[in-house]
């Protein structure tokens, strides 16, 4: 499903992927959910990609929310590593990642991140300590 060209919110869902547009605030907010399989992953990027494409992603936030989701296997690590160089490539003004207090997701993240050269990218915890 492709969102209207002239829209002020558009929602996605595709398995464990939900993405929102909220073009009036100018955030793209995406929820993950669980473990994603090859085909899944791909698939979550292809949509993504529709939806992007006809923005300006320089003009907007990116909020993803992981509370929900697994540590990723390492045959698919790859993948999330290449969301990371699209979401740096796409310039978004600031990239958050919202997470539940899992260190070893926080880690695979935080590295995935610094990896991909994402200097705007910020992660915090849903846990206050």
């Amino acid at each position: 499903m492709l969102c209207p060209a002239k829209r002020k919110e558009c929602v996605l869902s595709v398995g464990n992927f939900i993405l929102h547009t909220d073009d009036i605030h100018k955030q793209i907010r995406i929820e993950l959910v669980g473990t994603f399989s090859e085909e899944e992953g791909l698939l979550s990027m292809q949509s993504y990609q529709q939806v992007i494409n006809p923005l300006d992603p320089a003009e907007y936030e990116l909020q993803i929310d992981c509370t929900k989701l697994n540590v990723t296997a390492p045959d698919v690590v790859h993948l999330l590593e290449s969301c990371f160089l699209m979401f740096k490539n796409d310039g978004f003004t600031r990239i958050v990642l919202t997470l539940e207090h899992n260190p070893i997701l926080k880690m695979q993240l935080s590295r995935l991140g610094r990896k991909a050269g994402l200097e705007n990218l910020t992660i915090q915890s849903t846990v206050q300590a």
